[in-house]
């Protein structure tokens, strides 16, 4: 059995401990109350924060004396680029979005035109197979038109 193992079991130890423990508690607080109350103490707490205080002025004024900026400004400016830097991704991303648009447009615009044309080379196609399905009908190969327009052309084959 060791000696704290002795101490623990001994509620009169255990007692004094408490006792003493709470005391020093006491006096800690008691002096504690006695420095902010004590007129040097306070004195001197004033002093520091006033010298404190003078030397952020004296800073300030060194900066803008020389024209540079202070931490402070500094770091305002860092979140306003920060900032501007977010928004023009934004317009970058809209602008990609626009184009991806306007590409489907120009798609989609020129996607009747080659429609029509497709529609067109296929009705030829068709006017020339019943043009050589009438010239073989006839037996003849159609020569002369309708009268007063001109004669059209049947391909052969």
């Amino acid at each position: 059995m060791s000696s704290t193992d002795h101490f623990s079991d001994d509620p009169e130890q255990a007692g004094l401990r408490k006792r003493i423990a709470g005391g020093a508690e006491d006096a800690i607080g008691r002096l504690a109350d006695d420095l902010i109350e004590n007129p040097a103490i306070n004195s001197a707490l004033s002093r520091a924060f006033s010298a404190r205080e003078k030397i952020a002025q004296a800073q300030q004024s060194a900066m803008d004396a020389l024209n540079l900026p202070s931490a402070s400004e500094l770091e305002k400016l860092g979140r306003r680029l920060r900032t501007i830097s977010q928004r023009l991704e934004e317009v970058e991303d809209a602008v990609d979005k626009i184009g991806v648009r306007m590409e489907t447009l120009s798609d989609e615009t020129r996607a009747p035109g080659a429609k029509l044309s497709d529609q067109l080379d296929r009705i030829e196609t068709r006017l020339e197979q019943l043009g050589r399905d009438v010239a073989t009908l006839r037996g003849t190969e159609v020569t002369q038109g309708v009268p007063g327009e001109p004669p059209a052309i049947v391909p052969e084959g």
